[in-house]
C-alpha cells in the first residue's frame, strides 16, 4: 500500500494544547515521523473547556456551537503552523486525523463527545479530514477507548516483549504487546487529579518537575480511600472520564501533601494493572508529560519493580506520539482497517470508524 503523508491532532483531557504531527504511514507501518509542535490552549478557552467537563450534564446536553467553533480554529492555526514549521503545502498532505476535545466520555451509556468541526476545519485548511474516531466503537458496545494500541503495536514491532505502554496525560492508559497479543486499557488518573490539586492550591497548571509531590509525605489511610476503587478490579478493556476520581479524599491535607498522595495514587493504579497481563512487562515506555515528572517516574519504579523509561529511550518522541496515533488512525479509516479490537476497547469485533469530511463537500 502506498503511504499517506497525514497530520495528526490531538488535544487531551488536560487541554493546555493542541498538538500536531506529520507521520507517514499506510495504516500498518510507520514509515516515517516529522514535524512537531505543541500550540498553546488560550487560557479562556481552556477555563471554557474545563467547566464544561466538570458538568457532565450540561457536556451532554449543550451543542457548545461556540466553543467547538473555537476549538475548530485552533487546530486550524496548528496545521497551518506545522505546514510552515515543515515547509509544506496543503496540498502535499493526503489527510488530516482530527480527535477534538473530549468533554464528556460514559461509554457505560454509549455516550463519548469530542468537540470538532470536520467540516470546518477542512474548509479551513483546504485538507481531507477524518474525525469522530470513537463514535463507531462506543455505539457498537465498546470503550470507545484507548485508541492508540494498534499505532503503540506498529512503532514497537522490533521490539522485546513482553513490554508496556504506557501514556500519562490527564489519564493514563497502557498497551500491553506479548508476541502479537495486544491488550489496552485505562489505568487509572494520571496527571488530571494533580493538575487540578496544584491548579486550585497556587494557580499554577501543574507540579513542574513533580516539586511539590517531592516535598510532601503520602497519607496512605488517603491514599488506600482513593485506591479503594471498583475500577480497578474491572476486568479490561475497560476506560475512564477524565473526572471519574475525586480528589475529595485529600481534601484536608496541605498543598504538598496532597500532591505525594496523588502522585502515590498515579503511581499504585498502574501497578494494579499489572494483575490483568498475563505475564509481566519486563519493561515499561512512558509517554505524555507524566515521564517529565522525576517524582512521579521515581514511584513508578518502586511501584513496578522493572525498567520504566521515557520513550526517548527507544527512539520515539513522547510529546508527539498521540497525535501521531491519530495521524496514523486516519490512515488506517481511509482504508477501511479497524481502529480499535477486543482486546483494545471491548468491542465485539474489530471495528473501522472516522468519519471524512473532504473540502468543498459540505
Amino acid at each position: 500500500m502506498h503511504p499517506d503523508l497525514t497530520i495528526g491532532l490531538m488535544s487531551g483531557t488536560s487541554a493546555d494544547g493542541v498538538d500536531a504531527a506529520l507521520i507517514e504511514t499506510d495504516g500498518t507501518r510507520v514509515v516515517a515521523t516529522g514535524a512537531f509542535l505543541t500550540l498553546p490552549m488560550p487560557p479562556s478557552l481552556r477555563q471554557d473547556l474545563l467547566a464544561l467537563m466538570r458538568d457532565p450534564e450540561r457536556a451532554a446536553a449543550d451543542p457548545a456551537a461556540d466553543l467547538e467553533a473555537r476549538v475548530t480554529d485552533l487546530h486550524a492555526e496548528a496545521v497551518r503552523a506545522l505546514l510552515a514549521q515543515a515547509g509544506l503545502s496543503a496540498s502535499a498532505i493526503d489527510v488530516v486525523g482530527f480527535h477534538g476535545q473530549t468533554v464528556l466520555h460514559r461509554p457505560e451509556q454509549r455516550l463519548t463527545r469530542q468537540l470538532g468541526d470536520g467540516a470546518r476545519l477542512a474548509h479551513a485548511i483546504g485538507i481531507p479530514v477524518v474525525n469522530r474516531f470513537r463514535h463507531a466503537d462506543v455505539a457498537a458496545g465498546g470503550q470507545g477507548a484507548p485508541l492508540v494500541p494498534l499505532f503503540h503495536q506498529a512503532l514497537a514491532r522490533d521490539l522485546e516483549r513482553p513490554v508496556a505502554v504506557l501514556n500519562l496525560g490527564g489519564v493514563g492508559n497502557v498497551t500491553f504487546l506479548d508476541g502479537d497479543a495486544i491488550l489496552a486499557f485505562d489505568t487509572g488518573p494520571a496527571n488530571a487529579l494533580i493538575d487540578d490539586w496544584v491548579g486550585r492550591h497556587t494557580g499554577a497548571r501543574y507540579d513542574a518537575d513533580g516539586a511539590i509531590a517531592a516535598r510532601g509525605v503520602v497519607d496512605d489511610a488517603a491514599l488506600a480511600v482513593l485506591l479503594d476503587n471498583p475500577y480497578f478490579d474491572r476486568v479490561p478493556p475497560k476506560s475512564l472520564d477524565r473526572h471519574t476520581f475525586s480528589p475529595d479524599p485529600v481534601g484536608h491535607l496541605d498543598l504538598a501533601d496532597g500532591a505525594a498522595t496523588l502522585s502515590a495514587f498515579t503511581a499504585a493504579s498502574v501497578g494494579r494493572a499489572c494483575a490483568h497481563f498475563a505475564r509481566l512487562p519486563a519493561r515499561w515506555l512512558v509517554g505524555g508529560g507524566g515521564r517529565r515528572n522525576p517524582t512521579l517516574m521515581r514511584l513508578l519504579r518502586a511501584a513496578l519493580g522493572v525498567p520504566v523509561d521515557p520513550v526517548e529511550a527507544v527512539g520515539w518522541n513522547g510529546d508527539a506520539l498521540e497525535a501521531q496515533a491519530f495521524g496514523f488512525l486516519a490512515a488506517r479509516s481511509m482504508r477501511g482497517l479497524p481502529l480499535s479490537l477486543p482486546n483494545t476497547t471491548g468491542v465485539p469485533a474489530p471495528m473501522p470508524g472516522g468519519e471524512l469530511h473532504r473540502p468543498g463537500s459540505e
